[in-house]
């Protein structure tokens, strides 16, 4: 099985049902009948079988603040292996290949909000920065969000840019 890079703005209509249908597959929070949790990626890593799309990986470039300062991130979004497909390593590779991707782009750090085990494996580090976000439900903006910390947010240095851990992080938007 070969990972694919999809680049959002190509994505066919049938590449997008069947990502929505394995996100569905794959995690108890309602997308919506989507492809996406809130905000259309950049670009997405998938693997396919004759049967379809079994794992994705979505990234999304966004600007973010950082205390007083601007970044260009690579949020990693939408990581998901169909449960019939999971152990083999598809996640972590997809993983890999949208790394190398974003380090080749503008970002200075990727980050994600996750509790599985590939990504401390691949650097990603847990940040207690306090957290700025525009809250979606059910792809409506509700409210602005200010929290001390958020218990699943993870950062990789993608450049010789050190994280400023003790800064306020405002995402300038939603989650990703």
């Amino acid at each position: 099985m070969t990972p694919e890079i999809l680049d959002e703005r190509r994505l066919s209509p049938a590449d997008d049902a069947a990502i929505a249908a394995l996100l569905a597959r794959c995690f108890a929070t309602d997308f919506g009948g989507r492809s996406c949790f809130q905000t259309r990626p950049t670009w997405r890593h998938v693997m396919r079988t004759g049967s379809g799309i079994v794992a994705h990986l979505a990234v999304q470039l966004r600007a973010v603040r950082l205390g007083e300062e601007m970044l260009t991130i690579a949020g990693i979004a939408d990581v998901a292996t169909d449960p019939a497909w999971r152990g083999q390593g598809l996640a972590r590779r997809l993983l890999q290949l949208a790394l190398t991707e974003a380090r080749d782009s503008l970002a200075s750090h990727a980050l994600l909000f996750g509790t599985a085990r590939l990504y401390p494996a691949a650097g990603f580090r847990g940040i207690a920065n306090p957290l700025t976000y525009v809250e979606m439900t059910g792809a409506r903006t509700s409210a602005l969000v200010r929290t001390k910390r958020e218990e699943h947010l993870q950062v990789l240095e993608l450049s010789s840019r050190p994280w400023n851990e003790t800064a306020p992080l405002d995402l300038l938007g939603g989650l990703f």
